[in-house]
């Protein structure tokens, strides 16, 4: 059969791969499976269900629920008949939830539990008629199983006509870019957008079709995990949704996945909670442990180490890396990192623990994945986001601008010319983004052409780089560097508060909170020590002069991180403004 519609993937899984456990999700303490049979049925049930509540070819959908099978049982369900979804990040502020329903003219929406269908309820309010219906039960709240009653046993003949119809170049969904600053914009893709990318991701990608198993968490509203998913339609790999962050770790432990999807922030805290470890052991085994990390963070996958080097790696593997593959489930063979710029020294440790990380890189106007690193140690090139895919061109215009062309590329942002033709050009995608190319045909990211600022000295500063490697300090978590206008850069930092609590142990202070652990002066000369060591890596316009601490870190709740945990610049320098006013007074590190 011909795949040209995203649809098509779930019926060649159906005709190639069919699953017991397709789509699952947690049900107390056990599983709710939706076999592939099951979930071709369902998503035409539901079709069935919104034909006859009068939904209809090009009318658009919002979705607002963390992920569940339900969530893509409707995507698929819409698809069939030519109407769009649009997803909305749950953590989405109500009134950002309101200018998206109105930019897009929502007819309809599908909320995941009471708070968020609260929140979708008061964001349509306004609508003179747009039901919420929700996918758990909800007290007083339409549930979904309504609309798979409303269409019964449907018109079977109907809905084939309804799917053949459907082309390739038709709308598939309007997905609103969370943004780092300003009104979000709604990606326009189509099903040849999507369905051509995962293709191409597939054909790079080692995957054992119909064998695997994959955990789910990256948010379903974001176009990387939506994708990935399709891409699992497609290979036969059961879907297992983790019910949130929080159960990631007891997730990974009880599907036991050869492979799942990620940001670096997540892959931060894994490291974080491995490098923590060793507070908890003494003696030789701590002594043990810390070696096992240093080999870790400078492993090289393409070296060919000699005898010693070969026995002390599997001594470290015995005592230290088969213990962090068995805290990952113990069957993954594979992480695939997009989003923002992973940490070299991430990718390093757990490439030493016998899983490959591949970093790649994309866009939500590319559907999204631009390119990858290749997954053999041969020829993976850690610092890098791999080789583009092999449909798409990419390019390095003559200011530095990562520009890409190919079958993946968004038909424009919905209703606004302005911004597709800024975007747009001839046929190639501005990115924003500054790269450039290795020896090897390897795209580097050096930085986020809106995210450069130029000093007063008029000097540019990539911050994005400068904050990957201050993070490479077992003291710091987060860190946003500043400057735009100023005489020199400067940076918030969130320290690692768990280490930075077993040093003040080992130095006799007694401090409680992050508050009194920030104002103690040998705190804050601990930090300064550790910027002032990774300074000397950047020129003397780029050092970071002076610093100021933060007491918690900062979060999707609070506003400060996008729902892919990127930082959202703008927030963070509007509230801590009178903390960055404070690093350009007296005396610079």
């Amino acid at each position: 059969m011909a795949l040209t519609r995203v649809f098509d993937l779930i019926r060649h899984q159906l005709a190639s791969y069919p699953r017991p456990d397709c789509l699952n999700a947690r049900d107390g303490h056990g599983w709710r499976s939706y076999s592939t049979q099951d979930v071709v049925d369902t998503a035409d049930r539901l079709s069935h269900g919104l034909l006859a509540m009068g939904i209809r070819r090009g009318d658009k959908v919002a979705l607002v629920s963390n992920n569940c099978p339900e969530w893509l049982l409707v995507d698929l369900a819409l698809q069939q008949i030519g109407a769009i979804s649009v997803p909305l990040y749950p953590t989405l502020p109500v009134d950002d939830m309101r200018y998206i329903v109105d930019h897009a003219g929502i007819k309809l929406a599908f909320a995941g539990d009471k708070a968020l269908f609260q929140r979708i309820t008061e964001a349509t309010s306004h609508l003179p008629a747009c039901p919420v219906y929700t996918f758990a039960d909800v007290a007083g709240a339409p549930s979904w199983h309504e609309v798979l009653l409303r269409g019964g046993d449907g018109h079977p003949a109907v809905l084939d006509a309804l799917r053949d119809s459907v082309q390739a170049d038709d709308l598939l969904t309007i997905i609103y870019t969370s943004g780092t600053t300003g009104r979000p914009k709604g990606v326009m893709l189509s099903h040849h957008n999507v369905v051509s990318n995962a293709m191409a991701v597939s054909r790079f990608t080692p995957l054992e079709y119909g064998i695997w198993k994959a955990v789910s968490f990256l948010p379903l509203s974001h176009v990387f995990e939506r994708s990935v998913t399709y891409i699992y339609f497609y290979a036969g790999i059961g879907v297992y949704h983790a019910k949130n962050v929080d159960a990631i770790a007891a997730t990974l432990g009880d599907v036991h996945p050869e492979v799942f999807t990620t940001v670096p922030r997540l892959l931060e805290k894994v490291y974080e909670k491995l490098v923590g470890k060793q507070n908890e052991l003494h003696g030789v085994t701590r002594k043990l442990y810390q070696a096992a990390i240093r080999h870790a963070e400078t492993f090289e996958p393409r070296d060919k180490p000699g005898v010693i080097g070969r026995l002390r790696h599997q001594l470290f593997d015995r005592l230290v890396y088969s213990k962090w593959r068995a805290a990952l489930g113990g069957n993954t063979k594979m992480i695939v990192v997009g989003s923002a710029a992973l940490q070299p020294r991430l990718s390093r440790l757990f490439w030493a623990a016998g899983i490959i990380v591949s970093e790649g890189y994309g866009m939500t106007e590319a559907s999204p994945i631009l390119t990858g690193n290749v997954f053999n140690a041969e020829h993976t090139a850690i610092g890098t986001v791999g080789v583009p895919m092999d449909n798409v061109e990419i390019r390095i215009a003559p200011d530095g601008e990562i520009i890409a062309r190919g079958p993946n590329i968004m038909l424009g942002y919905y209703r606004d010319p302005e911004q597709t033709a800024e975007a747009l050009k001839d046929g190639w995608l501005h990115t924003g983004d500054v790269g450039e190319f290795d020896a090897e045909g390897n795209l580097r990211i050096t930085d986020r052409k809106k995210e450069m600022f130029k000093t007063s000295c008029g000097k540019y500063v990539a911050p994005q780089v400068i904050e990957n490697k201050l993070k490479e300090s077992a003291f710091i978590d987060q860190v946003m560097v500043v400057g735009d206008g100023r005489k020199y850069a400067s940076a918030l930092v969130v320290p690692l508060f768990e280490q930075l609590r077993a040093w003040c142990v080992q130095q006799g202070l007694n401090l409680r909170s992050e508050a009194e652990m920030i104002a103690h002066p040998k705190v804050r000369e601990l930090i300064e020590h550790e910027v002032k060591r990774f300074n000397r890596l950047f020129g003397n316009w780029e050092q970071v002069k002076k610093i100021a601490l933060v007491d918690r870190p900062w979060s999707i709740d609070a506003g400060e991180l996008a729902p892919t945990l990127k930082l959202r610049r703008k927030v963070i320098t509007e509230r801590f403004h009178t903390l960055i006013d404070s690093m350009y007074a007296g005396h610079a590190l």
